[in-house]
């Protein structure tokens, strides 16, 4: 045991030592935070990326992060004061009273490598700390190149009917490296477990769930579009450095289970990865134009105009390379087909030797990806599994071939913008009407297909002003909030349902005058394909309707609709006959016809005739609008 003493003056040597040590870090600490003052620091846009600030308040100009999660944050103020922030942050990463993995050097590598650069601070003052699980996850994500990825439309999920973005982080160029072995990227809502499509709608609109990133095996998310969802996958190189894609992964480690506010058609997921780029490269502004609405479609449009894009590539799904394989296959093949899927294989039947091997080779292999495309999301088929192994045994005997080909469509960003404006003139029941009309997004039938989804629909806020040229009365004429209508042909081995659901408000003729109406109709039923670029289709429809005509406040009605879409070189025309009929007894028989004259990518004439059957009246309706989209 020490002798008594020598205990005093060791314990204040200690005690001198630390004071000592505690007044110099502090004294640095205060000096680094007077340098970034002098520099102004906080006001740098790199900074403001770093955070997530964006300029708030219309009379008192003031910053807010788009981060929800007070983990993010190291003063008490730190979401509105990126001035704080930054202060707190260089305190944080001096301290001794947080060790490890929660140590502020271990949490936010990217906030200290950019003030580390602009202030030069002496490494050798820092705490040593043991960052375990930030070392683990750098091993795992190789990142010198970044791809983004678009998931094409699917108008059967409320999430997915307008795409979606996402980031794939790839190695340095390597022939032996799959690009199904890289991370991906996402951001998405946190949906709580048991919520339904109606719920997931009204929350993703209101702000109702947290959004965070999420890194995966990027295998992982092909498996999710290209096999379960059916989507056809976009993705484009990137031309971001080494360097900017070592900020936007360190970033992205500060991001992990962090909360930000999440809206569907604003601060959703391509919102938040045009953030991610624009912490990569700083100066390039991508999100200031994206104030209404950041469809994902417009986003790749936006990354592209800035000069990021490199190349592209198209990957299709297993629905798109099963049909193109149909359509390669001979005609006289197809009740080969049917018979293959249906009934056990036969190597040696007669019809099947009789054909010259390579028809034989595609057949075999167009029956087993129908079979494991028909299996896609449904419980294992132990007769299906045998007879897909047996395909592939009969497989392996014939010679491999070239890859097969498949056509790629055009580029969705190569498509008119969502946003659209209307100017039109038109005359009904007689009386000649002027037109203006504005659609938040994003694409009706009739609208130019290069680019989109042939045979979907999807109108957002929809607004139709009307001004009667003899008395200037103005009224509103349409007022949709959602109108999306899904027609997809059937075929000899696909057979999906064509449906629509419209909802909002409309002016209708009702007891000898138009009056406006609240509603909600909808309809399902089937398409069948006309020729080489048409389609025809018949629905079964139904209809509730706020009518101050009705006996009641609200009645509902039921009908049918038979129309065509036919795809031209000078446009789309659709024609369609619609009939219904109210549980008060007042019927409507309309008859319409819309063709759209293209006349470049954002910019067509629209011609509309309409002819309506009531109780009391016939009449038309007759007009002429141009359309502009932006």
């Amino acid at each position: 045991m020490r002798p008594p003493s020598t205990i005093l003056p060791l314990l204040i040597w200690t005690f001198s030592t630390t004071v000592t040590a505690d007044t110099n870090q502090t004294s640095y600490i205060e000096e680094l935070q007077e340098r970034a003052a002098d520099k102004v620091l906080w006001r740098n846009q790199e900074w403001m990326n770093l955070g997530h600030y964006r300029a708030s308040g219309l009379v008192q100009k003031g910053f807010t992060s788009s981060v929800d999660d007070a983990h993010f944050f190291y003063a008490p103020d730190g979401k509105t004061s990126p001035q704080h922030e930054l202060n707190a942050t260089l305190a944080a990463f001096f301290t001794t009273q947080t060790t490890g993995n929660e140590h502020a050097l271990c949490r936010f590598p990217a906030r200290f490598n950019w003030l580390a650069k602009h202030l030069k601070i002496d490494t050798g003052r820092l705490p040593a700390v043991n960052c375990s699980d930030y070392a683990k996850w750098r091993r795992l994500i190789h990142a010198e190149s970044v791809t983004m990825v678009f998931p094409t439309y699917q108008l059967n999920s409320p999430s997915s009917m307008f795409g979606h973005t996402l980031l794939r982080l790839d190695p340095a160029d390597d022939e032996n490296w799959s690009d199904w072995l890289s991370y991906a990227v996402n951001f998405g809502a946190n949906i709580t477990d048991g919520d339904n499509s109606m719920s997931y709608a009204w929350k993703g609109l209101t702000g109702g769930y947290p959004g965070q990133f999420i890194v995966t095996p990027y295998f992982k998310k092909i498996q999710e579009y290209n096999q379960i969802e059916k989507r056809d996958i976009w993705e484009y190189k990137l031309n971001l450095q080494p360097a900017e894609v070592e900020t936007m992964v360190t970033h992205l480690w500060e991001l992990k289970e962090i909360n930000f506010d999440y809206y569907f058609f604003t601060e959703n997921c391509s919102y938040r990865l045009l953030e991610l780029l624009e912490v990569a490269r700083p100066g390039v502004e991508l999100t200031d134009e994206f104030v209404l609405t950041a469809i994902p479609v417009d986003t790749v449009r936006a990354v592209e105009r800035t000069g990021f894009v490199e190349g592209a590539f198209f990957r299709p799904s297993q629905q798109t390379i099963v049909k193109q394989m149909i359509e390669e296959l001979p005609e006289d093949d197809y009740a080969r087909l049917e018979k293959l899927l249906d009934q056990p294989i036969d190597e040696h039947n007669p019809d099947f030797q009789s054909i010259p091997a390579a028809r034989q080779k595609l057949l075999l292999e167009t029956t087993y990806k129908l079979l494991r495309l028909r299996q896609n999301r449904k419980v294992r088929d132990p007769l299906v599994a045998k007879k897909s192994y047996r395909l592939l045994a009969m497989l392996n005997r014939y010679p491999p071939g070239e890859a097969q080909e498949i056509t790629a469509p055009v580029r969705p960003e190569s498509g008119h913008h969502s946003k659209r404006v209307t100017f039109g003139a038109l005359e009904r029941r007689g009386k000649a009407w002027t037109e203006l009309g504005f659609r938040m997004s994003y694409h009706s039938l009739e609208d130019n297909e290069s680019g989109y989804l042939r045979g979907a629909q999807i109108n957002i806020a929809n607004i139709v002003l009307r001004r009667k040229n003899s008395s200037g009365t103005v009224v509103v004429q349409q007022a949709d909030f959602a109108d999306i209508f899904s027609l997809t042909p059937r075929s000899r081995f696909f057979k999906p349902i064509s449906w629509r659901i419209r909802g909002g408000l409309e002016r209708v003729y009702s007891d000898d005058q138009d009056r406006p109406v609240a509603h909600i109709s909808g309809g399902g039923g089937y398409s069948w394909p006309l020729l080489d670029d048409g389609a025809v289709y018949t629905l079964l429809t139904g209809r509730l309707e706020a009518n101050s005509t009705f006996g009641t406040w609200i009645e509902p009605a039921l009908g049918a609709a038979i129309g065509s879409l036919y795809h031209g070189k000078i446009g789309t025309g659709r024609a369609e006959f619609h009939a219904e009929r109210f549980a008060g007894g007042e019927y409507r028989l309309k008859f319409s016809f819309i063709q759209n004259l293209v006349l470049s990518r954002d910019n067509a004439l629209r011609l509309k005739f309409k002819r309506e059957w009531h109780d009391d009246r016939d009449f038309n309706e007759v007009g002429l609008s141009y359309n502009h989209f932006f």
